[in-house]
């Protein structure tokens, strides 16, 4: 079949990362700034070490939260996942760990298998402008990754400008 005869051409990305390796990466990825966020507080409060601990550690777990979040969104709506579903994944970023039990219990559920949905079915879920967003934008892989990156950087620049969780002068 040409391309003109309407073969699907699947970009090269989503043969290296499936919706289930990418939201699996981030979720572990998610834990782990949780222990440099916890590891800065206790340089900053127990050993006295100032504020810049809890800079680095929560500058870095800022980014990767963010990072979870819309993953976790992006991952939900190619998997047809309710808005439940996808604020309960989004939420599991506030308690510390907890992104990784909730990975197993999808992971036990069944619910990250699957391919990227690069096409529509008969499902009339994949009728939503989410879903014709995230298939139009899974054609186009770069647009994919910087709109993923700009909306981090718009996101972390917008937080940071409300100020960080506690302040960082405590």
């Amino acid at each position: 079949m040409t391309i003109a005869e309407g073969a699907v051409i699947r970009p090269a990305l989503l043969d290296r990362v499936s919706p289930r390796g990418w939201y699996r990466t981030v979720a572990i990825a998610e834990s782990i700034t949780w222990t440099l966020l916890i590891a800065g507080m206790l340089l900053k409060y127990v050993a006295g070490l100032g504020t810049l601990p809890v800079l680095i550690g929560g500058s870095i777990h800022g980014f990767v939260f963010i990072t979870y979040g819309m993953s976790a969104v992006l991952i939900g709506v190619n998997q047809r996942w309710s808005i439940g579903r996808i604020i309960g994944a989004v939420a599991t970023a506030i308690v510390p760990y907890a992104t990784i039990p909730f990975d197993r219990w999808l992971e036990r559920q069944g619910i990250l298998e699957g391919d990227w949905h690069l096409e529509a079915t008969d499902d009339p879920r994949d009728q939503a402008w989410t879903r014709r967003f995230l298939r139009w934008m899974l054609h186009r892989p770069v647009a994919l990754v910087l709109t993923f990156v700009v909306g981090i950087a718009v996101t972390m620049t917008a937080l940071l400008l409300v100020g960080p969780p506690g302040g960082w002068s405590r």
